[in-house]
């Protein structure tokens, strides 16, 4: 039903900043959770963020609390992830990701309906 394409990810140097996009089609997603999640080679896919239909709300994986930020633009049908201070570790295949059940935030991948394909993020030092 909702189709999700990533945009924005990259190369960039620890210490870098760079903002992710997540573009929904199909359907509006004012009524969605949304969530980004990471992968990196060789480990499971792990939750980053996540903000509540209205944008009231939002939940961050201990990692990158205080350096990332999700928000969301109902009306454009967008979703962003922007990535401060970045870190080697930071380096994976980001996804984004929507629920349109969700009442609370969630933060397991197998909650979510809806996945993009995902966009490649590489930290250098």
């Amino acid at each position: 039903q909702v189709h999700l394409v990533e945009s924005g990810g990259g190369l960039v140097q620890a210490g870098g900043s760079l903002r992710l996009s997540c573009t929904a089609s199909g359907r509006a997603i004012s009524d969605y959770l949304m969530g980004w999640f990471r992968q990196a080679p060789g480990k499971d896919r792990e939750f980053v963020a996540a903000v509540t239909s209205s944008g009231s709300s939002t939940t961050y994986a201990d990692s990158v609390k205080g350096r990332f930020t999700i928000y969301r633009d109902n009306f454009n049908n967008k979703v962003y992830l922007q990535m401060n201070n970045l870190k080697l570790e930071d380096t994976a295949v980001y996804y984004c990701a929507a629920e349109s059940t969700a009442w609370t935030l969630k933060r397991v991948a197998n909650e979510y309906h809806y996945w993009g394909q995902g966009t490649q993020v590489t930290i250098s030092s």
